[in-house]
């Protein structure tokens, strides 16, 4: 089992925990929790795919994927009166599942002979459709939608993991740079409330 498929299934746990944690502010039940895990931890990666023609999609394929996304939306809800009172513990369940499956994106890409370009927007398909869905659902504001940083994270990664890449850097040790630059481009972007500007500022400006 290769490095990437255990990245794969650690970040469809963080997630599914990240779908599970909203939709238990929303007050959903047990099943509300696992169908909203689910469709985060799946929805990129399943668009993914649909894209590039690879039906059935990954996780027909495989079991663990689901038995990682029962474990993680039940263990969540089984001990979220702890979780929950962790502060952003959302946003950082979202970050690292950020960084994680935009580089698997990244991977899937390229593996399936994108250029480069197309498969950092892979990447980001596949980091951020799940929570899109997943916020859809819950009635918010799709993130990727919002002036946080969230999309520019991926990209900023992406282009990290091909300028590694380019100066030879071992592929293992480039996967690891790339997911942790852009976990911590979102968590400081978060901290620090940077943002994109929006038409208002512009308009401010002039």
């Amino acid at each position: 089992m290769s490095v990437i498929y255990f990245l794969d299934l650690f970040g469809t746990f963080v997630f599914a925990v990240s779908g599970a944690i909203l939709a238990m502010r929303k007050k959903m039940d047990i099943f509300g929790v696992i169908v909203v895990g689910f469709v985060t931890a799946v929805g990129g990666g399943t668009f993914r795919d649909l894209l590039l023609g690879k039906t059935p999609v990954f996780w027909l394929h495989d079991k663990y994927y689901f038995i990682v996304i029962l474990c993680g939306t039940v263990a969540t809800f089984l001990f979220s009166a702890t979780i929950l009172k962790v502060e952003n513990m959302l946003r950082i369940a979202d970050a690292i599942g950020l960084g994680t499956f935009t580089i698997i994106g990244i991977e899937v890409g390229l593996n399936s002979n994108l250029s480069p370009l197309f498969a950092v927007m892979m990447g980001i398909i596949t980091a951020s459709f799940g929570g899109a869905v997943r916020d859809v659902v819950c009635q918010e504001i799709p993130l990727i939608l919002s002036r946080e940083i969230y999309a520019t994270a991926c990209l900023i990664g992406g282009m990290i993991y091909f300028f590694l890449k380019w100066l030879g850097l071992n592929h293992s040790l480039t996967i690891s740079v790339s997911v942790f630059i852009i976990i911590t481009v979102r968590m400081i972007s978060i901290r620090l409330n940077w943002s994109l500007p929006k038409n208002e500022d512009m308009k401010n400006k002039f």
